[in-house]
């Protein structure tokens, strides 16, 4: 299924902020079918549960995709499935959303552990920093986060606090490694939650993968310019199947 796109949503914030994506994809290729499958909803932080139900969940042979964690989930997912993928493609995804010694480029550890603290003791004022965050470098900050917060679903705080400790948890550098289909990794350049450094980083482990980085964009670049990204990620698909 090689005109079929899976696109996973980041934490909490639902899959609103990967309509328009999905919608302009569409508009650009009409036998391209974008599906967006939302996360799952468990209360375990083990990566293995949350991809062995996302493995039964979505079709095998197909293009994955994802935004922040959901291109974590989708890369984890690609190297698990091996030739039975497409290609994966991810937007604002960090291989390592924490930083440790091995990956400096990314969240500093108490920063994220303050973020973890909060959503224990009140959810809804993390998920209204987050989408902050989120919004952090684009050119209408306050109204962009208040898109993302307005269209949030009512996650309960035991499902958002096992999404964050995955965010932590998780580590898809040798992911990457492993699967020899085609990727393609987009950054934004105004990042308020993944550092741009983590371009250049991820260039240095995978010098032969597609690495972008949007200048003038925030972590929801997604939503900022949709049409920009569909046409990067539609350009990157043709030049797959030219192949």
């Amino acid at each position: 299924m090689r005109d079929r796109l899976i696109l996973l949503p980041g934490w909490g914030l639902g899959i609103s902020p990967m309509e328009p994506l999905a919608a302009a994809l569409h508009g650009l290729d009409e036998h391209l079918t974008v599906s967006i499958e939302p996360l799952p909803e468990l209360d375990s932080s083990d990566p293995q549960d949350w991809l062995d139900e996302l493995d039964e969940r979505i079709p095998q042979d197909v293009w994955l995709g994802g935004w922040s964690l959901g291109g974590m989930l989708a890369t984890g997912l690609a190297a698990r499935r091996g030739e039975h993928c497409c290609g994966v493609l991810t937007l604002a995804s960090n291989p390592c959303f924490v930083a440790h010694e091995q990956w400096p480029s990314a969240m500093p550890a108490e920063t994220f552990d303050a973020f973890l603290a909060g959503c224990q003791a009140d959810p809804r004022t993390t998920l209204k920093r987050f989408s902050l965050l989120c919004a952090q470098g684009a050119q209408d900050p306050r109204g962009l986060s208040r898109l993302l917060l307005g269209a949030a679903p009512g996650t309960s705080p035991a499902v958002l606090m096992a999404g964050l400790e995955l965010l932590a948890q998780m580590d898809i550098r040798e992911a990457l490694q492993a699967f020899r289909g085609p990727q393609l990794h987009l950054f934004a350049g105004h990042d308020g939650l993944v550092p741009e450094e983590a371009a250049g980083a991820l260039f240095a482990l995978l010098p032969d993968i597609e690495i972008g980085l949007i200048e003038q964009a925030s972590h929801a670049f997604l939503l900022e310019d949709p049409h920009g990204l569909a046409g990067a990620i539609q350009a990157f698909l043709h030049e797959c199947a030219d192949d």
